[in-house]
């Protein structure tokens, strides 16, 4: 028992949540008596708020676990942040009870830092004072009052300091919170009793919904709290429904595992027994484990665009966006901390390697980053036939020049043994004494180690194998990571995933390349890095092992780039925890917490995840996650040979990511919200420059999958490309299309011998999340015909299959369903209640005020059509109608918004940049 002195009582508490009011035992079944000592009566209250937070869990607030420290944030943590309310009002969290309690005083702890600023990390205390002001209001039947005679004490660090006011008898208590403009966070607040209680049942969770594969075992992490004697209670946990049999390691621990026999709903029920009693369920989803092997990857390697559609998107990043980004990442005159920090970083770290004298690092510790992205986008640039064009060509010889230029320099800063992340290099010894320290997880080695990794597979890819210099660098810098961490060496993780993902992909790049399971020891070192992740927060998702993990939380991008990585390792190594919590993440993640653009991340607080339905149309929506997100459907993709990934990670591109960038390609866009939209040329932090590129070239690699006996058709992109060897032939596909203006596809299949395969034709369905009803449902294919013959349309898992033996030349024509949708959103999203939303094909609408004389009124629905504007922003699919008031309505695609405004910063002073004249909306 922990003894909290107080100042007018003495209280004894449950070191973990689960004890009792000490010397209560023998009074089990009638109320307190008057002249007991007072309880915590926090503990069983169920807690709200009205404000959005992506960093803290509200549960921390009653748990009863006093933080060591106002520093601490081992027990969690609450944080208010200015204007974070959801209804515009003043923040609150309250307490209710089943019945009406009475109490006479709280007790509060708040995070305190106050001589450090806010961390760029915003992951920990740093920066947190204590509140303006706060007051208590209770309820009185009809409505809140503040309580009377309140009386507080001086908020000091590490201290718990006490409100005593009037007796009051509710269930409901709020405390209002002014946090002042850096924002207050509450680690503990606790309610004391006065007088006789009420009997009250135990507060019973049963943990988060989530999804698990057959024959794997299930995480439950069940919690019950009495407030009397919880030695004389229990728990226990049963199947409530569900088609199939459930079996309980221990079904009488509230912390447990369970199996099912069969695929299907289950709702699971712990209740709490004895005097006391309570319950609750979480609905568990039981599905078919994936496929025994997951489909191959097509590397990008050189291609050719087309498609007028992306011809123009690919010529803005190659003509003008990647050679922006190269020329800031050899600027030295960018002002400190707007994003300085690019090639001149490796040539001071090439001259500490010689031991010559050098500059300090310039920028971020992660700046090497966008060096490495900016190097992956050249490669892949540099794969695209130009077919003449002599604004291409002209770019590209650029490019070339450019790597020419800096690989010498990057190898250079590389260390001896493989080691390179120039921050280290250039580090005081005192400041940064060792690599892979837990005291220096925020210093990102392993979020640009990975860059640098999967820059060099696409230059293998880009010169067939010919420069083996960054190849040979990458499997140095992974070995050399080998060499240090691992079983019976180093455990540890880094505060941003990326390394793991890059590891994966690197393993498999070098088992296709070398064989003989050359790229083993890399895969199982990703998974070790994951399976490090311990004791942290959910801010970098470290809070529990990877494998139990059922909720997407946290920054965002490090959540794609660590879930991405666990969707490879699952793939490649049949855990079954892993894909048990990857499907659950998925689910949480694209049912609860999903914009309609196919972004992530509502970035109430740190670039991340709030709450379930949480989705502001003011959404951070991180460019950076976008890539990410990518990366993680195409890996589910992979894993289960099921195209609704496809259609999801379509969708993503399609409006999240392509048009992050303008369409001249010469400004971008940190974060990509619902309403408007804040374009830059650069950063304070470029992360985002040229991974933005190098993601969207990567079109063969999204457009296609292999498996030994079938070719999967992800994306239509009027393109040829060779896909490599499928079931003995070496394949090119040439598809000509209009795709995403006009549903007509041409798939013109050219194997190096006829040859017998699958070929899957992707059949998008738009309906990507139950977030959101699309209407009218979209229309099976008009037609599927192979060399002018029409053939029956066969679909597994959301693809049209067709199998025979395919010959050079072979012509399949798909009509895809296109049409004007409107899509409503799950009425639990606040901010789109009432509101519509518009699609057509793959893209999402939205309408802005260069086009619009209003556009704060209804639509008329019924006036909706398709029409083609070759005259409005390089040329369009417009959909064009009536508002309420007869007034013509004309949207644009999502990607296009912004395109018209008056002027764009140089550098943002933060990440929402000065005023726009053009309003632009998705959400009407």
């Amino acid at each position: 028992m922990e003894k909290i002195e107080m100042s007018r009582r003495v209280f004894l508490t449950g070191a973990s949540g689960t004890a009792l009011l000490a010397g209560f035992a023998g009074h089990k079944t009638k109320a307190l008596a008057e002249d007991v000592l007072p309880v915590n009566l926090a503990r069983i209250a169920e807690v709200t708020s009205n404000t959005r937070a992506s960093e803290g869990r509200l549960s921390a607030v009653n748990d009863d676990k006093a933080p060591l420290d106002a520093a601490t944030r081992g027990n969690g943590f609450y944080p208010v942040w200015p204007h974070a309310a959801i209804d515009g009002k003043t923040s609150w969290l309250q307490y209710e009870w089943p019945k009406a309690v009475r109490f006479d005083h709280v007790s509060l702890m708040w995070a305190i830092d106050a001589q450090r600023k806010i961390a760029f990390e915003g992951s920990g205390f740093a920066g947190f004072t204590s509140p303006a002001s706060y007051r208590f209001l209770f309820w009185n039947g009809a409505e809140f009052e503040p309580v009377k005679n309140a009386h507080s004490a001086e908020i000091k660090a590490a201290e718990f300091s006490e409100t005593h006011f009037d007796a009051v008898t509710t269930n409901r208590l709020r405390i209002e919170v002014d946090p002042g403009a850096r924002g207050a966070a509450l680690l503990e607040w606790r309610v004391y009793s006065c007088g006789s209680q009420p009997l009250l049942p135990a507060l019973v969770h049963a943990g988060l919904d989530r999804s698990v594969v057959l024959d794997a075992a299930t995480y439950l992490h069940g919690e019950a709290t009495w407030l009397r004697d919880a030695r004389q209670n229990g728990v226990h946990w049963s199947k409530k429904s569900g088609p199939g049999a459930v079996q309980f390691d221990d079904a009488s621990a509230a912390v447990t595992t369970a199996r099912f026999a069969e695929p299907g709903e289950y709702v699971l029920q712990l209740a709490a027994e004895g005097v006391a009693p309570g319950e609750a369920v979480v609905h568990v989803r039981v599905v078919d484990t994936p496929p025994s092997e997951r489909l191959d990857v097509v590397y990008t390697q050189p291609y050719a665009i087309s498609s007028s559609f992306w011809k123009a998107r690919t010529k803005a990043l190659i003509v003008n966006w990647i050679p922006h980004c190269i020329r800031m990442c050899e600027r030295t005159d960018i002002p400190r901390m707007r994003g300085d920090g690019g090639i001149d970083n490796f040539i001071e770290a090439a001259k500490a390697n010689r031991g010559e004298a050098h500059g300090e690092h310039k920028g971020f510790v992660f700046s090497n980053a966008w060096v490495h992205q900016t190097v992956e986008s050249m490669c892949i640039a540099l794969m695209i036939d130009a077919e003449g064009d002599s604004e291409i060509l002209s770019a590209q010889k650029m490019m070339h020049a450019t790597l020419e230029r800096w690989i010498p320099i990057i190898l250079a800063a590389q260390m001896s043994d493989g080691y390179l992340q120039t921050a280290y290099t250039l580090a005081d010894r005192k400041e940064w004494p060792e690599r892979w320290s837990a005291d220096h997880r925020g210093n990102h080695e392993g979020y640009v180690s990975g860059y640098f990794i999967e820059s060099a597979i696409n230059h293998y890819t880009l010169t067939n194998g010919r420069d083996l210099r960054l190849y040979e660098a990458a499997k140095r810098l992974a070995d050399c990571w080998v060499a240090h961490l691992g079983p019976g060496k180093k455990a540890w993780f880094d505060g941003h995933q990326e390394m793991e993902q890059a590891l994966v992909r690197f393993g498999r790049f070098v088992n296709d390349v070398e064989g003989n399971h050359r790229g083993d020891a890399y895969i199982a070192l990703a998974k070790f890095l994951l399976d490090s992740r311990l004791g942290g927060s959910e801010y970098d998702q470290s809070h529990l092992p990877p494998g139990q993990q059922y909720e997407a939380v946290g920054h965002a991008v490090r959540a794609m780039y660590f879930y991405s990585g666990m969707a490879d390792v699952a793939a490649e190594t049949k855990d079954r925890d892993y894909q048990s919590a990857v499907i659950s993440l998925w689910d949480n993640m694209v049912n609860r917490k999903y914009y309609v653009t196919g972004g992530i991340g509502s970035g109430e607080t740190s670039e991340g995840f709030g709450p379930n339905y949480s989705l502001r149309n003011e959404a951070y929506c991180e460019s950076c996650s976008s890539c990410g997100l990518i990366f993680f459907q195409y890996k589910l993709n992979l894993a289960y040979h099921d195209a609704r990934y496809a259609d999801l990670y379509e969708e993503t591109i399609y409006n999240a990511l392509l048009g992050s960038t303008d369409l001249a390609g010469t400004s971008f866009c940190y974060t990509n919200p619902l309403v408007n939209t804040e374009r830059a040329r650069w950063h304070f932090c470029p992360c985002c420059v040229a991974n933005i590129a190098r993601t969207l070239l990567m079109i063969p690699t999204w457009s296609y999958a292999r498996s030994k006996e079938a070719l999967y058709v992800n994306l239509y992109v009027g393109s040829r490309v060779q896909v490599g060897n499928v079931a003995g032939a070496n394949v090119e596909v040439v598809q000509e299309s209009n795709y995403p203006w006009d549903g007509r596809v041409s798939v013109i299949v050219n194997p190096s011998r006829a040859q017998r395969f699958k070929l899957h034709l992707r059949i998008p369905q738009r309906q990507t999340s139950a977030l959101y009803e699309n209407t009218p449902a979209l229309k099976p294919p008009v037609l599927l015909k192979v060399n002018g013959v029409a053939e029956k349309i066969v679909m597994e898992k959301g693809y049209a299959v067709l199998e025979r033996v395919w010959q050079s030349g072979d012509k399949v024509e798909l009509e895809l369903p296109m049409a004007v949708q409107v899509i409503r959103a799950d009425e639990r999203i606040e901010a789109d209640r009432g509101r519509v939303a518009l699609r057509y094909g793959p893209m999402v609408y939205c309408v802005e005020s260069a086009d619009n004389a209003r556009i704060d009124q209804k639509i008329d629905m019924t006036s909706l059509k398709a029409e083609w504007r070759g005259d409005l922003l390089g040329g369009v699919m417009a959909l064009c109608g009536q508002w309420q008031d007869g007034s013509p309505l004309t949207a644009i695609p999502y990607y296009a918004r912004m395109n018209r405004v008056d002027h764009i910063d140089e550098y943002p002073d933060d990440e929402r940049a000065a005023h726009r004249p053009v309003v632009s909306k998705v959400w009407i």
